[in-house]
C-alpha cells in the first residue's frame, strides 16, 4: 500500500489545481489533468509505454461528469449557445470517437507531441493581452463548420481535454461573446468527452500491462479519486477569481501550461 501513497498524493494535488483552474479561468481540468498524471505515473515507474494513454483516457473519463455540471449552471444563466450546440455536435462527436480509437495506433510520443504543440499555442494565445480577432462571426458554411468542429473533438480527444482550450479561442476569434462561449464550450466538453473516452476504452482493451480496474487505457480508481476534488474545488477557483487579479492569473497559468507544454516536448523529441 506504501508504495501507491506517492500516486494517491499526486492524484489528488492535479485534481485540487485542475479544479482550481477551472473555476478561476473557466478552462476544462484536463489541461492541467493530463501533464500532472503523466508526470505523476512516470515518477512511479509505471510502463512509459501506458503512461500518457492512461493520463489522456482518465482524465477524459472524469470530464464527463464534471462537464455536466458545468454545462447546467452555464444553461441556467442562458449562457449555452443551442443552436451552435446542434450545429458543431455531430461534427464533435465523430471527431471524439476518431481521437479516442485512432489512439491506439499512435505512439506516447506522438501524444506528448500532440499534447505539447497545442498547450504551447494555448499558452501564448492566454499570454497575449487582448483577445485575436479574425472574423465578425462564424461562418456560415456547414462543411466548414463540421470541419472545424471535426478537428475540435479529435484534437480534444487526442489531448485528454473538454474542448474548451481549443474552442473558446475560435469561437472569440470569431467575435463570439466571451461568457457564451465559455458556456457553450462547458456543454462541448459532454459531447467530447464521451464518444472520446468510449473510444479509448475500446482502443485499449486488449492491451496489456493495464493496472488493476482498468477500462481499456481508463483507471478508475484513478477517475474515481480526482472527482470529488475537481467537483470541490472548482467553486474556490471561482470565488477566487472575483477577488484576484485576472490577468495575472491568465499569465501565471500560461507560464504554468508554457512549462509543461515545453517538458512535454522534450520528453517527445528529446
Amino acid at each position: 500500500m506504501l508504495e501507491l501513497l506517492p500516486f494517491v498524493l499526486g492524484v489528488i494535488a492535479a485534481a485540487i489545481l485542475a479544479g482550481l483552474m477551472a473555476g478561476l479561468l473557466g478552462v476544462g481540468g484536463g489541461i492541467v489533468l493530463v501533464p500532472v498524471l503523466f508526470w505523476v505515473l512516470s515518477l512511479i515507474d509505471f510502463p512509459a509505454a501506458l503512461s500518457m494513454h492512461m493520463a489522456v483516457a482518465t482524465s477524459l473519463a472524469t470530464i464527463i461528469f464534471t462537464s455536466i455540471s458545468s454545462a447546467r449552471a452555464h444553461h441556467r444563466r442562458g449562457a449555452v449557445d443551442v443552436a451552435l450546440l446542434k450545429r458543431w455536435g455531430p461534427g464533435l462527436m465523430l471527431g471524439a470517437l476518431a481521437g479516442g480509437l485512432a489512439a491506439k495506433f499512435i505512439q506516447p510520443d506522438g501524444l506528448k507531441a500532440i499534447f505539447g504543440i497545442i498547450a504551447l499555442a494555448v499558452a501564448v494565445n492566454m499570454a497575449i493581452p487582448r483577445t485575436l480577432v479574425l472574423a465578425q462571426a462564424l461562418p456560415g458554411s456547414t462543411a466548414i463548420n463540421a470541419a472545424i468542429s471535426f478537428v475540435v473533438g479529435t484534437f480534444s480527444a487526442l489531448m485528454g481535454i473538454g474542448g474548451g482550450t481549443l474552442s473558446v479561442p475560435i469561437l472569440t476569434a470569431c467575435s463570439f461573446e466571451i461568457r457564451r462561449a465559455v458556456g457553450t464550450a462547458a456543454a462541448f466538453g459532454l459531447l467530447i468527452a464521451i464518444p472520446a473516452a468510449i473510444g479509448f476504452v475500446l482502443s485499449g482493451w486488449s492491451v496489456p500491462g493495464r493496472p488493476p480496474y482498468s477500462l481499456g487505457y481508463v483507471s478508475l480508481p484513478a477517475a474515481a479519486l480526482i472527482l470529488p476534488f475537481t467537483v470541490g474545488f472548482a467553486p474556490l477557483g471561482a470565488r477566487l477569481a472575483h477577488s484576484l487579479d485576472g490577468i495575472w492569473i491568465k499569465r501565471a497559468f500560461a507560464l504554468f501550461l508554457a512549462v509543461t507544454a515545453v517538458r512535454m516536448l522534450i520528453s517527445a523529441f528529446g
